[in-house]
């Protein structure tokens, strides 16, 4: 089984006393399980091809499906989208920190793997404490699907992660249980207007109230 740090969620700042195991595993392509906005999500460095490409094999996910990555500040977009349009700002300024996924150009030199031949990256910036200051202490973003093998339930806390794949996986960050919930909208803002791909925890009414304009 993967092995288990214990933090605090009211203070997750106390991550910091833990990111030194947390930081050198992802330096050599290790994958860690951490909670977010909704269920516990799989983390590896996006910037590691090699690392990537574990995730399809830890969750036997199928091939050609996208990964997201959360980041902990907006001024990390430049890192991973040739461009940020308008209404994309807009969603941002309403919906970020939150279960809002946002589909952006990527940039020509990320991990193929990220998206999936889309030429799009999937990027959220969470709500979640933990996973903010998570993303913040290592110095990088880090991929967010849920900590499950395809096809299974959605993991909401350390054990479940642990029973479905703690043992293909090097850490579990157990801050108690996850929300749970509807998993994250995924709205496509590289088109106009934008398309929601997922309609999850942020609804359609909401977003095109937001952005002022209706959906495609």
């Amino acid at each position: 089984m993967a092995n288990r740090l214990q933090v605090d969620p009211q203070f997750p700042q106390t991550l910091q006393a833990v990111i030194t195991p947390i930081k050198r595993s992802l330096a050599e392509g290790g994958s860690i399980a951490f909670p977010t906005d909704t269920f516990y999500g799989l983390g590896v460095d996006p910037g590691n091809a090699d690392a990537v490409e574990k995730i399809f094999t830890i969750k036997e996910r199928p091939a050609g499906k996208p990964i997201l990555i959360l980041i902990d500040d907006r001024e990390r977009l430049k890192d991973w989208t040739v461009e940020v349009p308008e209404l994309a700002e807009k969603a941002m300024d309403a919906f970020w920190p939150g279960p809002l996924t946002l589909l952006f150009p990527a940039r020509d030199d990320i991990p193929k793997a990220l998206t999936a031949g889309t030429g799009k990256i999937g990027i959220r910036l969470p709500d979640s404490a933990i996973a903010r200051q998570l993303v913040h202490d290592l110095g990088h973003p880090l991929t967010a699907p849920s900590a499950n093998k395809s096809e299974t339930d959605n993991p909401l806390n350390a054990d479940d992660v642990n029973q479905s794949i703690g043992s293909a996986i090097d850490w579990i960050i157990d801050a108690g249980p996850a929300p749970g919930g509807a998993p994250s909208t995924v709205l496509d803002v590289t088109v106009s207007p934008p398309v929601i791909v997922r309609e999850g925890a942020v609804s359609r009414a909401d977003i095109e109230a937001a952005l002022g304009t209706p959906l495609a």
